[in-house]
């Protein structure tokens, strides 16, 4: 067993994401095309005699560091399902803004279960792998794989992607937290309610993210980093992710998205604006 290792958590980016409507034990059926870029937070985990979590990086202000953090119940439901594993010490450099549509903490927490399971040279079934969305979070699973995928159901149901993605990106959020909670809140479903339609797979012109509405009620400032992005001419596509705050415009070269990043970081310097490639 190494002494310690390092994971990375991508940023999950929600290219589209479909609201088919509330089930009725609560949960959201969502139906979404999800891809992951290449920049995200970083994990050093070392063993230990007992379990703790230091978090650095621009972001590190914002995370809580108590039991209740993710990345130490992910530890704790890692032990629960059975895999021996040992104390270990985390240093988390938090490099994503938090409650920003891109993963965040599901990321950290699927990064710590790879990084354990490789330290113990252990596996998950597929079966306990989708019972981490009930268990931790509607996004651990596909941010534990970190692979273009198409999502459905509450985040259980993943499936490979065969289509083609554009193989750059830039995204930027406003520096704005967005509680998901909140924006599914101000979506007003009933349980039992329907929504909308499902993704046309071969059609991603209508791709779409039906939290958008929501989320732009709840901070305003979203409809203006969507504003500035349709204004640069390389993207193919300009959405918001998750349930935001963070917004994207794809590109067809990593050149042209320097190149967007490089205008939109000058124009606006209080965001966070970051060029990235698309992980395959």
């Amino acid at each position: 067993m190494p002494h310690w290792i390092s994971e990375t958590a991508h940023a999950k980016i929600n290219l589209a994401l479909h609201v088919l409507g509330r089930r009725n034990d609560g949960y959201h059926d969502l139906d979404s095309i999800v891809a992951f870029a290449n920049i995200g937070d970083d994990l050093r985990i070392e063993t230990s005699d007992r379990l703790t979590l230091n978090c650095v990086g621009p972001f590190a202000d914002h995370i809580p560091l108590g039991a209740d953090n993710i990345i130490l119940k992910a530890w704790h439901i890692l032990q629960a399902l059975g895999v021996s594993i040992p104390k270990v010490s985390v240093e988390l450099t938090k490099n994503l803004p938090v409650s920003s549509g891109i993963g965040g903490g599901s990321a950290d927490a699927a990064a710590m279960l790879r990084a354990l399971l490789r330290m113990t040279n252990s596996s998950l079934t597929s079966d306990q792998v989708k019972s981490l969305s009930r268990s931790l979070g509607a996004d651990v699973p596909v941010c534990f794989y970190q692979k273009p995928c198409h999502m459905q159901g509450i985040g259980e149901t993943i499936t490979p992607l065969e289509i083609e993605l554009p193989c750059a990106i830039v995204l930027v959020n406003p520096l704005r937290p967005c509680s998901t909670a909140d924006v599914f809140r101000n979506l007003g479903l009933a349980n039992g309610a329907s929504f909308a339609d499902a993704i046309s797979m071969e059609n991603p012109p209508i791709w779409r993210n039906d939290l958008s509405a929501a989320a732009q009620s709840i901070r305003p400032e979203i409809t203006t980093v969507l504003a500035a992005l349709r204004q640069e001419p390389c993207f193919s596509a300009v959405r918001m992710s998750g349930s935001g705050a963070t917004c994207f415009g794809l590109a067809a070269s990593s050149a042209e998205a320097n190149a967007a990043w490089a205008r939109l970081s000058v124009k606006n310097p209080n965001w966070w604006v970051r060029a990235a490639e698309i992980m395959l």
